[in-house]
């Protein structure tokens, strides 16, 4: 098994676009189906309550690493689904989403890094589960920033 999950998407959208619907919490909340509790700030914490359907029970932790304009955007977020977890004791993951500007719009390279700090029991279910979950998410951005360009 890896430790890395990367997906690659060409968007039809300006890096702009793609910029802001990544980093405006609620843009992003939209698409990933989560209602943040505010604006994401480098070095901060971000809370929240998934909406995804059969996932409402799990609350949105993230620690903000990164965002560097319509380049980089990264957090890290454990992955527990005690609703009692305390990010800064739980082992986490990191995610970057990276822009780079092409002829047709926009590719969003998205990759999770670390799954080997998890437990191995973790490991085996986050992995596979986030997989899974990163592929509906890019489809989801995709079809956000077309309807809303």
């Amino acid at each position: 098994m890896s430790d890395r999950i990367e997906k690659r998407i060409e968007l039809k959208a300006p890096v702009s676009r793609v910029w802001r619907a990544l980093t405006d919490y609620r843009e992003f909340g939209e698409w990933f189906r989560v209602k943040l509790d505010g604006p994401f700030v480098v070095g901060q914490l971000s809370r929240g309550q998934i909406t995804y359907p059969g996932y409402e029970h799990i609350k949105w932790q993230a620690i903000v690493q990164k965002m560097e304009p319509e380049g980089l955007f990264s957090f890290t977020w454990h992955h527990s689904f005690d609703p009692n977890a305390d990010i800064y004791k739980e082992p986490t993951t990191l995610v970057e989403f990276r822009l780079e500007k092409t002829d047709a719009g926009t590719l969003l390279t998205l990759t999770e890094s670390g799954f080997e700090n998890l437990p191995e029991k973790l490991r085996l279910e986050a992995f596979p589960r986030n997989d899974g979950g990163w592929t509906e998410q890019m489809k989801n951005i995709e079809r956000h920033v077309a309807k809303t360009s």
